[in-house]
């Protein structure tokens, strides 16, 4: 076919890395839960973003609230273990948590997630 790029050039990539979203109602809560996953080796990261604003609809009604939100880094292995820290600690009725694929990075900083998660190994 005409005017298609080679498929070699293609820059599609898939990776097993994940960025999982959760949101926390205080620092406290948020630093728990961080905490908790890197001790747990089931991150390799959590930023933790101060004070964001979420409007939701809760219960049939729209709420407004102050949140902690936490980005995970982690990789497709270690999501259930991750989902299940959250599950544990969080003080919310239906804490979000929602895994989202990392397509591409850079490679060193894929290595380094991959490196520093340990989901399944024993003895961690």
């Amino acid at each position: 076919m005409v005017g298609l790029p080679p498929i070699a050039d293609s820059r599609f990539y898939m990776t097993d890395k994940r960025i999982v979203l959760t949101t926390a109602g205080s620092e406290e809560e948020a630093q728990k839960i961080a905490r908790h996953l890197l001790e747990r080796r089931v991150a390799a990261c959590v930023n933790i973003v101060p004070q964001v604003t979420s409007i939701y609809r809760w219960q049939g009604k729209v709420e407004e609230a102050r949140e902690w939100l936490l980005i995970v880094k982690t990789i497709a292995a270690a999501f259930g273990q991750v989902r299940e820290v959250i599950a544990e600690l969080h003080s919310y009725e239906l804490p979000e948590c929602v895994c989202l694929k990392i397509e591409d990075g850079s490679p060193n900083y894929l290595e380094w997630i991959s490196e520093s998660v340990s989901a399944g190994e024993s003895g961690e």
